[in-house]
């Protein structure tokens, strides 16, 4: 039987799990509440958008387009884990780890972009007023769309092909929670040089240039703000960015750390915190942060929880 035969038979372990095994219960509990949230979180954005007429903008398509990948992200890792919880089986097959791996990627990749492309739109709004329907009409915004899911999966794509080259020999342990191309990379035991020059090359069009457009565009964003002259219509501009900002600062920032951690002082227990934060926390915190800062989506849940009173009294009048 030849290498690559061996390795497609192969079942990683998750080492991560075999400290937490005093804790397997609390953890479960916690990370099933974590997921519901997200999951409830997210689709009732979704259904807002969908529901409500004013929320049939640019920005709430895009904002419904985020909360899809947030399910999505989070569904990759979570029900695995759970699984394995109340298996008491860490393990994962290769064919499933390289899935996982591939579909982890590409959601991944695919946020930074869709930052970008709500950046973009508010500079449009506030930078080009006058030309916001025709530089974000539904033909547009559809193209965006588009382009941000191909982006992502382009990415997952060359890092997937490329993970099918590796062998795996005797260490099958998985230093991660999950499967990803860096853990993958530290336990193959053949050449990975042309895996990690494309994990470099890639980070820069997937991560770096995204935030140099969101640089850019609230340099632009942040000058036409100072050239309001009332307090009042500064207070309003800077409003509709704040959501925004806040979850760019949490996403990329811990997608910064969680792909760009240091060799030297590795610690499993520090790595299994920043990939949760990065895959389960994200996810649950991005409809939060809209829900309670946008005047909006609150304005929208509010009607909801009206129409659904209303129906209740119509249906059980006694």
């Amino acid at each position: 039987m030849d290498s690559q035969n061996q390795t497609q038979g192969t079942e990683f372990i998750f080492l991560a799990f075999s400290r937490l095994l005093n804790h397997q219960i609390h953890l479960s509990l916690v990370l099933l509440i974590a997921y519901l949230v997200t999951l409830m979180g997210n689709f009732m954005i979704l259904t807002l958008v969908l529901l409500d007429s004013h929320l049939h903008t640019p920005m709430y398509f895009f904002l419904s387009q985020l909360s899809c990948l947030d399910i999505c992200l989070s569904s990759v890792v979570v029900p695995k884990i759970l699984v394995n919880f109340l298996r008491q089986q860490h393990t994962i097959s290769y064919n499933q780890c390289l899935a996982q791996a591939f579909f982890l990627i590409g959601f991944a990749g695919c946020e930074p972009a869709l930052l970008a492309v709500m950046a973009y739109d508010r500079y449009a709004a506030i930078c080009q007023p006058l030309h916001y329907a025709h530089l974000m009409r539904t033909k547009v915004c559809i193209q965006l769309s588009v382009a941000v899911w191909v982006w992502g999966f382009l990415d997952s794509a060359i890092h997937a092909a490329l993970a099918t080259r590796l062998d795996f020999c005797e260490n099958r342990q998985l230093p991660h929670i999950f499967c990803d191309v860096p853990p993958l990379l530290k336990i193959a035991c053949s050449d990975t040089w042309v895996n990690e020059v494309a994990n470099h090359i890639t980070s820069i069009f997937v991560g770096l240039i995204p935030v140099f457009f969101i640089i850019l565009s609230y340099f632009y964003i942040l000058s036409s703000i100072l050239q309001i002259r009332s307090n009042t219509g500064r207070h309003k501009a800077f409003s509709t960015c704040a959501s925004h900002i806040a979850v760019v600062v949490v996403c990329l920032g811990n997608a910064f750390v969680n792909y760009n951690q240091p060799t030297a002082g590795y610690s499993l227990e520090t790595d299994t915190l920043i990939s949760t934060m990065f895959c389960i926390i994200n996810p649950m915190l991005n409809p939060l942060i809209y829900s309670l800062r946008n005047k909006e989506v609150k304005g929208a849940l509010w009607k909801v929880v009206q129409q659904l009173h209303q129906g209740w009294e119509l249906a059980c009048p006694g």
